[in-house]
C-alpha cells in the first residue's frame, strides 16, 4: 500500500486505523513505511481517507504473504483455507483429526500492531519439530515449510511481516509438558507475542484427559470448548 503524495493533505485520519503501525507523518505528508506494512488494506476499506490518496500496490511473490496472512478477505490458493488456520477441534467429530491418546496445538503467533515475521515463525516451528510433532498439513503456515520434520520455512519469506499466522500440529499426549516446555524455552528469542491452545478429545466419561496433566506440571490454561453441530460421517483417517 502507498499513499499518493500529490493527494495527501496530512490530515492523520490514517495513522489510527493502521493495523500494522506502518503510516507515519513525515513533514506535512503522510507516507507508508513499506518494510513494516502488512498489506492488509484496511486503511483502503476503511475509508479514512478524505481525499482518496491509498493506492494499492502489485503484489508479487514473497510480498503477496503478507496480504493473504493479513487482510480478513483473503483465500489460500494453496489450501483452498480463508483464514489464518484450519477449524482445529471444531470439527473432530466429523474429521476425527485428534484421538485418544493425541493432544493438538495451535500457536497464534503475532496480532495486530505488534506482527510477527516468518522468520520468527521458523524459530518456534523448529523448536517444537526436535520433539517429533506433526504438523498440520492443511494449514497455510504449513504449506510454506520446505522441510516439516525440522520445522524449517523457505529462507525467501522469512522477512515477510505479518499481522498474525497460526501453527498447527499434533502429538502424542505424553509429550504435552515437553512440547509446553519448548514454546516457554523459545518464547524469549522471538521479536514477536504467541498464545498456545492445547486440544485434545473428552474420554468416554466427558473429562478433558490434559487437564489433570497441566494442573500437575503448574502450567496455567483457561478451559473452552469448540463444537460445530452438524451431519457427516467421520473420514478413515487425517
Amino acid at each position: 500500500m502507498r499513499i499518493d503524495h500529490k493527494k495527501c493533505v496530512g490530515c492523520t485520519k490514517c495513522v489510527a486505523v493502521c493495523c500494522g503501525e506502518a503510516i507515519l507523518q513525515i513533514g506535512k505528508k503522510c507516507v507508508v513505511d513499506e518494510d513494516r506494512c502488512v498489506e492488509c488494506y484496511t486503511c483502503l476499506r476503511s475509508g479514512i481517507c478524505p481525499e482518496g490518496a491509498f493506492e494499492e500496490v502489485p503484489l508479487g511473490w514473497p510480498r503477496i504473504l503478507r496480504h493473504t496472512f493479513s487482510s480478513a478477505n483473503a483465500l489460500h490458493k494453496r489450501t483452498g483455507v480463508a483464514g489464518r488456520g484450519t477449524a482445529e477441534m471444531k470439527n473432530n467429530d466429523v474429521s476425527g483429526c485428534y484421538r485418544l491418546g493425541e493432544v493438538g496445538f495451535t500457536v497464534d503467533v503475532g496480532r495486530p500492531g505488534v506482527g510477527t515475521t516468518f522468520e520468527d515463525v521458523e524459530k518456534i516451528s523448529m523448536a517444537v519439530a526436535q520433539l517429533g510433532v506433526d504438523f498440520e498439513l492443511a494449514n497455510p503456515t504449513t504449506v510454506l515449510m520446505v522441510d516439516r520434520a525440522i520445522g524449517k520455512f523457505r529462507d525467501d519469506i522469512k522477512k515477510e511481516r505479518v499481522l498474525s499466522c497460526i501453527l498447527e500440529f499434533k502429538t502424542e499426549d505424553t509429550k504435552l509438558i515437553s512440547v509446553v516446555n519448548a514454546l516457554k524455552g523459545v518464547a524469549g528469542n522471538v521479536n514477536t507475542v504467541f498464545s498456545v491452545g492445547c486440544i485434545s478429545r473428552c474420554n468416554p466419561d466427558g473429562t478433558v484427559p490434559i487437564e489433570a496433566v497441566l494442573r500437575q506440571a503448574g502450567v496455567f490454561y483457561r478451559p473452552n470448548g469448540k463444537t460445530n453441530v452438524g451431519l457427516g460421517r467421520p473420514l478413515a483417517d487425517c
